[in-house]
């Protein structure tokens, strides 16, 4: 179709609100084009706002400011690494694709600081999930946004998705907080949070951290470049004349309206975790109810992508979230994890036949495909949380102590099960009480000499640190469970997002299945099948690319340079929480 043919026309359009889509019209925006931004939703900020905001950014600028010797090459060793883990080439990924994200990534960074987005390193023990492979990071690699007051939108502050910490602290304290019965300063860190709380109550804040302050952030940003966003805008199809995507239709009413794109379109859409229909064909075993996605990710882009021609790949894969859920909490804004139970001292998970089969210390996407995987084998889905009255003294189960007080209904409902021995703890779950008593027995053995011989939990970094095991403790990662009560709960595999979708090139564009382009048509985030292939790097291995391939796609699209060159870096100031 023509241009006269549109009812009306933008340099730039963008499908979707997550990080990638504001850091192209930044990009797009500095270099002095028009953007419109398409969200199907009434609020800006996608599956991002919900999550923990993070972004693995390898040999990013904080790192280099605290001394830390990261490297672009020792990054590349490890993502490569990874690509061995599963056994075959996966379509979302190459040598150029992974290197492309590894140049630009500090490139990106430090032109969102450029554009006043505050940014810090994250956590300083936030391991790569597989820190033993080479290359791998000990430290950490993230990177996250200052908290941010959403006043500072003005009126625009209600059309922010709602974060799941709307608090001023960062990820990474919060998490030290959690630790609150085993850290000698959570305490401490309690009455610095509850001060900082009242003073900004006092001055007329309103705080959010996380996934919501890295997207208020760029939402702010965006609006001040004039970025413009349309919301309730779902795009129902990509428009081609001679194979090139030159626009999108909009539903509308009483009729659709035809926008145009003179440099092209950019997906940034997310997944389809909201589609049980998709969810069965790609993902059997897995469930709309267990996903923490927004209520928009319904896969309308993926499949409006493969109407042009694109390749889908990776389309089994998500980014797992192992859940638990109480009774009382099945339409929580966020399900309560999993991961920081089975991973902490005096825990372990069992399938329903009574066997542990996994390092229940690994990745949280690793977590939840071996379930599945299991599930194929023996009934697995759901898994079963063991421990025992020494966990229950120190951690929290669903985010609640309930070694004082259990609360209302978990063991009218079957939620919870309490018993005085193993074998008796097996008979209420359903579970063989021979085979649940040998596992216990043989991980209790394990504890004490020191080693799992099974699954090696405990000898990875990451294993340790705050998000999983417990660093406070002297062993942070293995725990005897030895004394009663013996407690049980099942576990689920849910998910922040699905992680397959178009196949990508190295500046982002969409691909067909030959390999050849779709011209005018872009995409990022987890509209497209992963650059990190069919595993999961790091903390932030899926906000970081799409970040990164926005700013990739806005620069090929405008015709600017996207090759790595030498850096002038911004100031990396590591600043304290506001």
């Amino acid at each position: 179709m023509s241009a006269p043919d549109f009812d009306e026309t933008y340099d730039w359009v963008v499908v979707g609100s997550g990080a990638g889509a504001f850091v192209s019209g930044l990009v797009m925006r500095a270099a002095g084009h028009s953007v419109l931004v398409l969200e199907k939703t009434a609020y800006a900020g996608g599956t991002t706002a919900k999550s923990g905001g993070v972004m693995w950014i390898p040999a990013n600028p904080f790192m280099q400011a605290e001394g830390e010797t990261d490297t672009i090459e020792q990054a590349e060793t490890y993502l490569d690494a990874l690509q061995n883990l599963d056994g075959g080439v996966a379509p979302g990924t190459s040598p150029g694709k992974r290197r492309a994200y590894l140049e630009n990534g500090p490139r990106a960074i430090d032109f969102l600081l450029g554009q006043g987005v505050r940014l810090r390193r994250g956590a300083q023990f936030w391991p790569d999930y597989y820190d033993e492979l080479p290359g791998g990071c000990k430290t950490s690699r993230t990177v996250v946004a200052e908290p941010f007051d959403t006043k500072q939108l003005g009126p625009m502050r209600r059309r922010l998705r709602k974060g799941f910490a709307e608090f001023n602290v960062l990820l990474a304290d919060a998490a030290k907080v959690g630790h609150a019965r085993t850290n000698p300063d959570a305490k401490k860190m309690l009455a610095r949070i509850a001060l900082r709380t009242v003073r900004d109550k006092l001055l007329g804040r309103a705080y959010t951290t996380a996934g919501a302050a890295l997207q208020g952030r760029l939402f702010k940003a965006g609006l001040e470049a004039g970025v413009e966003i349309r919301f309730d805008s779902a795009v129902t199809d990509l428009l081609c004349e001679e194979g090139r995507v030159t626009g999108v239709e909009v539903a509308g009413d009483p009729a659709p309206r035809r926008i145009g794109a003179r440099l092209g379109v950019l997906v940034n859409a997310g997944g389809f975790g909201k589609n049980q229909e998709m969810r069965e064909r790609y993902m059997p075993g897995t469930r709309v109810e267990w996903s923490l996605v927004p209520e928009g990710d319904t896969g309308d882009l993926h499949r409006a992508m493969e109407a042009v021609g694109a390749q889908l790949a990776q389309m089994d894969q998500m980014v797992g979230f192992q859940a638990t859920i109480p009774p009382g909490t099945e339409n929580a804004y966020v399900l309560p994890g999993a991961q920081s139970l089975t991973g902490k001292p005096h825990a372990i998970l069992v399938d329903q036949t009574g066997q542990r089969y996994m390092n229940e210390g690994g990745s949280y996407e690793l977590y939840c495909e071996t379930m599945l995987r299991r599930n194929r084998e023996v009934p697995a889905v759901p898994s079963w949380a063991i421990f025992d009255a020494q966990f229950t003294a120190k951690y929290k189960v669903a985010d609640t102590f309930i070694d004082r007080k259990i609360p209302p209904g978990w063991l009218e409902t079957g939620y919870l099960h309490k018993a005085d021995t193993i074998a008796e703890l097996a008979t209420s779950i359903g579970v063989y009480a021979g085979a649940l008593s040998a596992t216990v027995d043989r991980w209790n053995g394990f504890v004490r000499q020191g080693r799992d011989e099974d699954f090696a939990r405990g000898e990875r970094a990451y294993d340790g640190c705050h998000f999983v095991g417990d660093p406070y403790s002297e062993e942070p990662s293995r725990g005897t469970i030895a004394k009663a009560p013996f407690y049980a709960v099942p576990v689920v595999p849910g998910d922040v997002s699905t992680y397959g979708g178009a196949v990508t090139d190295e500046y982002a564009r969409v691909l067909r299945a030959d390999g050849s382009v779709i011209e005018g048509l872009y995409a990022t985030g987890t509209s497209t099948a992963s650059v990190m292939g069919n595993v999961y790097a790091g903390a932030g291995a899926s906000i970081g690319p799409s970040l990164t391939f926005g700013f990739i796609a806005a620069r090929h699209a405008a015709g600017l340079d996207t090759a790595t060159a030498a850096r002038a870096p911004q100031a990396a100031v590591v600043e304290p929480a506001a």
